[in-house]
């Protein structure tokens, strides 16, 4: 490292200029270094100023192409606001050390380029700048690190002599060529002594740029001299006019003169030049002080105006509940005043009212004794009608249970074996219409009457019971998708029913003996009817019924494939309590053979059947309607299906051309009705048949339109038994059967409290809309 023995001699000879960036810390060490080592000459302090390509905004910044002139104009006045305070930091701490400073800046793109402008326009021959950043700084450090110094060295002319610094300390030194003013100095220095009149002053430039003018003017009054560098490198001087000898020592005088009077208005120029940075420092720190209290003046002046406004807000809201409460006063004494006047007419109301009083007081206590005798006789009375009701209710629940005990004897017929036998010419094998676990099924002539004869098996532990099940209800029950027992054989546990054509839903499904498939108008109408005919189970009086084997091949069709409901052999009674709260009842009897794929998994698991079992099975059901196939898998098949978006790939083709959006609304809702969780199935009455009725009528007026191979005849379920008329507003009476509310509710207030079809008492007078029929009817009328 370099001490100032080494580089000493070099700077005291001229000006020494001091590059310094923005960063007053890292420059700070730079300028430090040539305070010290600067002999206490002058220094100039040099900045090159970068305008920003930049303009910043709260929260970004955006490149001065996008901004607008006069917004680019006011941030470079800025950025030049805060470059002069930059340079008067510097100066204090020039001021500081003891040294003036001057200050020489330039505005470039590129700062390596204004250094090296600065360097060429001004004739700088001595610089000091940085070497590095502070943080790259090493001892082993011997060469200039940062493009800007590598730039400056590489780019200056080589008469400037360059020192790099790095965190205070010398890394490097660019020596350069001696100039002009040195060649100048060194001329009077050799030519000195050998001035006649014995002048032997010695005398040192101070300015580089005084030097410079000394010497234009030497050439200007010694024309005759010219400089010519010797072997050595040094200046000499030769006398090359022929009148040089004579005029030599006369020459050097007014030349000694000149150079005298130039330098002493050189330093009457720096110090005027000192004074004037000075006063101009003082002016532009007397310009920030101003500025900065001005700013605080604006800063409390809008402080002022703000507690002013609150103030005078703060006023007019008192001013305003002032006036408020100056009104509340005058409401207050206008009420005072009122009351006075009432209170002289109060006071004479309750002088005669104290006479009433006494008057009433008397009646009182007469009312009082009148009051007791006859909360005697309530209490009398009340007692009296408790034992009455106790009676009715007993009788009402002994004719319950005798009529749900009773077969209607107009309705149900028992029969022999002998006919029996007769009917199905001794159970011949080519009568059989179907065979199942439970037994077989014969079809018949009884009594000039087509018949479907049931024959249970004989060895079967579940005959009996599953006999006297299917009697019990359906010699009770009424329903027009209910199947129609005629009578029984109690000696052979065989059961009659209406003979249906189109034997059952399973059978139509698998297109048995080639017969041709249904429509889907016709598969909504049997969901439809099954959904109205289990409402009507589950809700019946005095007891619900759940149906508890609900499957296809229990769902048999009539000639208008209409559905009638059979296989009552797993049946179970709920209360209505129960039916609408859906409570669990145990259920003791074992699965039903064949029909595990719609049992209520809960069913299976806890053996406990609810209404919300046969809720799952019609749910499959329902996804047999749509798709034509068998229920076993056929839950994780279509909700596969649905999650993959093919739904319509697995409808039934054979039933037409399925509306989609009733086939996806009608799938979701099987599969709501087929949820593990009893209480996330749906409710028939409020959600199924209400969705299938609107997805009835959204089909248009063929939606129960049969295809070109049904039959079309009138169905009799259409007929009200008492009119013999189809009927327009069907309702359901206690008694199962469907009537013209016409009809039945003449029935009833002509005084009668029997069924017209059965001959029974009916347990009450209510008639429930039947809906569903009535939609089906207006559906059959609208026909061609």
């Amino acid at each position: 490292m370099a001490t100032r023995a080494e580089i000493g001699p070099e700077i005291v000879d001229d000006k020494l200029y001091v590059a310094v960036g923005k960063e007053l810390n890292e420059s700070k060490l730079t300028l430090s270094w040539a305070l010290h080592h600067s002999g206490e000459r002058n220094i100039c302090i040099l900045h090159v100023h970068e305008p920003s390509r930049w303009i910043p905004f709260p929260g970004t910044k955006f490149p001065v192409t996008q901004m607008e002139e006069k917004q680019v104009k006011a941030y470079r006045e800025i950025e030049r606001e805060n470059m002069n305070k930059l340079l008067l930091e510097y100066s204090i701490i020039c001021e500081q050390a003891g040294v003036r400073a001057h200050m020489l800046h330039i505005e470039m793109e590129c700062i390596e380029e204004g250094i090296v402008e600065l360097i060429s326009q001004h004739g700088i021959k001595k610089l000091v700048m940085g070497a590095a950043a502070d943080k790259q700084y090493s001892k082993n450090m011997m060469e200039p690190k940062s493009k800007k110094a590598i730039y400056v060295r590489s780019q200056a002319p080589m008469s400037c002599h360059i020192w790099f610094i790095c965190r205070g300390n010398l890394i490097h030194i660019r020596e350069g060529r001696l100039g002009v003013s040195v060649e100048v100095a060194s001329l009077i220095g050799q030519a000195s002594p050998s001035t006649e009149n014995g002048k032997s002053a010695f005398w040192r430039s101070r300015s580089t740029t005084k030097l410079q003018n000394d010497q234009q003017n030497l050439s200007t009054s010694v024309p005759d001299f010219h400089r010519v560098r010797s072997d050595t490198g040094g200046m000499k001087v030769f006398a090359l006019s022929p009148n040089g000898s004579r005029g030599e020592g006369h020459m050097k005088d007014e030349l000694y003169d000149q150079l005298e009077q130039a330098m002493a208005a050189a330093e009457n120029s720096r110090q005027e030049a000192f004074d004037e940075s000075v006063r101009r420092r003082k002016a532009e720190k007397d310009a920030i002080d101003a500025f900065r209290r001005a700013k605080t003046s604006e800063r409390v002046y809008t402080e002022e105006l703000r507690q002013r406004k609150e103030t005078e807000e703060a006023l007019l809201r008192g001013r305003e509940e002032l006036e408020k409460m100056k009104q509340q006063v005058d409401v207050v004494l206008d009420e005072l005043r009122i009351s006075t006047e009432q209170r002289s007419s109060l006071e004479t109301q309750i002088a005669n009212s104290e006479k009433m009083v006494q008057e009433l007081e008397h009646k009182m206590f007469s009312a009082v004794e009148l009051l007791q005798k006859y909360k005697k006789q309530r209490d009398e009375l009340h007692a009296e009608r408790d034992k009455a009701l106790k009676v009715a209710e007993e009788l009402r629940k002994n004719q319950e249970e005798a009529a749900s005990n009773t077969i209607a004897p107009q309705l149900f017929s028992d029969f022999s074996l002998a006919e029996i036998e007769g009917a199905t010419r001794n159970f011949d094998s080519s009568l059989k219409i179907g065979e199942g676990g439970y037994g077989s099924i014969y079809k018949g002539l009884l009594r000039h009457t087509e018949v479907a004869i049931k024959m249970l098996h004989p060895n079967s532990l579940q005959g009996p019971s599953e006999f006297q099940k299917e009697v019990n209800i359906l010699s009770n029950l009424r329903h027009p998708n209910l199947v129609t027992l005629i009578g029984a054989c109690p000696e052979a546990w065989i059961l009659v029913y209406e003979y249906l054509p189109n034997g059952s839903l399973e059978d139509r499904l698998s297109c048995r003996d080639n017969t041709p498939p249904l429509s889907w108008q016709t598969r909504i109408k049997m969901a439809t009817e099954l959904c109205s005919v289990l409402l009507y189970l589950h809700y019946c009086s005095p007891r619900g019924i759940v149906h508890g084997d609900l499957k296809p091949a229990n769902i048999l069709l009539d000639s208008n494939y209409v559905c009638k409901l059979s296989g009552f052999g797993v049946y179970c009674f709920i209360s209505q309590d129960e039916s609408s709260s859906n409570n669990t009842i145990p259920c003791c009897r074992t699965d039903p053979m064949g029909a595990s794929a719609y049992m209520d998994p809960e069913f299976l698991a806890t053996g406990e059947l609810t209404a919300k079992s046969d809720v799952y099975s019609f749910g499959s059901i329902l996804l047999q309607l749509l798709t034509g196939r068998t229920a076993l898998g056929l839950l994780k098949e279509v909700q596969s299906a649905l999650d993959k978006g093919s739904l319509k790939e697995l409808l039934d083709p054979t039933a037409g051309d399925w509306p989609f959006v009733q086939a996806q609304q009608l799938t979701h809702l099987a599969m709501r009705c087929c949820d593990k969780n009893c209480k996330g199935r749906p409710d028939l009455a409020s959600d199924v048949l209400r969705m299938l009725e609107r997805m009835r009528i959204s089909c248009g007026g063929s939606s129960f339109r049969l295809s070109s191979e049904e039959h079309c005849q009138t169905p009799p379920y259409f007929v009200c038994p008492i009119f013999q008329e189809v009927m327009q507003d069907p309702h359901v009476a206690a008694d199962g059967f469907t009537y013209e509310l016409e009809a039945v509710r003449g029935w009833i207030d002509s005084g009668h409290d029997t069924s017209p079809m059965t001959n029974l008492s009916l347990s009450h007078c209510n008639l429930v809309p039947n809906h569903a029929l009535r939609s089906a009817i207006q559906e059959w009328l609208q026909q061609p």
